[in-house]
């Protein structure tokens, strides 16, 4: 099921033992969920397309290994997802960061079980970068809006001689968050058609810079 699900909905080929291991997860989270909030209680039942699925599409975009920091990890979307494919690379590395500690708890179980590529840092997103000084590529998912998610993501991509590239799960009411960011940001934006939910998309942005006041 779960691998034509995920072929039929994302585009993405991935191997059977990614799938078990997705699958894996997928049961470790519902174990979880009963008694800790980790998504919306009314989308659990539509964990696989409403969250692995789009979780999935960060790694369809960009899936050349290389090292992300995942903001506000929570229930481990996209940021445990990233990793379980990492893993079938056998390269690049996911700092997941997530300031509860419970929901830390289950993201060190998730990764330890399914042997993703990653690891967990129980720290406001603040103090990530001085505990993660460069990275590659960063993801976010339901934590913030676009303004407030390129303040936190300014560290890396500003630093001098970095390439960072952010990917930023937005839904269908993106636009006026975009139009408050360029007021204070000049970023180089493609916008990826969601394969989930319709006008939803992933927000790929680069080259960023703050305007001058």
């Amino acid at each position: 099921m779960k691998t034509s699900l995920v072929q039929r909905s994302s585009g993405l080929r991935v191997s059977r033992e990614t799938v078990e291991k997705l699958e894996h997860f997928a049961r470790l989270f519902q174990k979880w969920a009963k008694s800790i909030n980790l998504v919306a209680p009314s989308t659990l039942d539509d964990l696989w397309q409403r969250h692995i699925v789009d979780s999935l599409q960060i790694y369809q975009i960009s899936p050349s290994p290389k090292t992300w920091v995942d903001l506000g990890s929570g229930g481990g979307f996209p940021g445990v997802i990233t990793a379980i494919c990492l893993a079938e690379a056998a390269d690049g590395w996911v700092h997941l960061v997530e300031s509860n500690n419970k929901k830390a708890a289950f993201l060190r179980v998730a990764l330890n079980e399914t042997g993703a590529r990653g690891s967990v840092h129980p720290i406001r997103i603040e103090a990530a970068p001085s505990l993660i000084p460069t990275c590659d590529a960063i993801s976010a998912r339901a934590l913030a809006d676009l303004s407030q998610l390129l303040d936190y993501c300014a560290p890396w991509m500003l630093a001098d001689g970095s390439k960072a590239v952010a990917y930023l799960h937005k839904g269908r009411d993106y636009q006026p968050e975009i139009d408050k960011a360029v007021s204070r940001f000049q970023f180089d934006l493609i916008k990826h058609a969601s394969v989930v939910e319709p006008d939803s998309v992933v927000l790929e942005i680069a080259n960023l810079s703050r305007r001058m006041k």
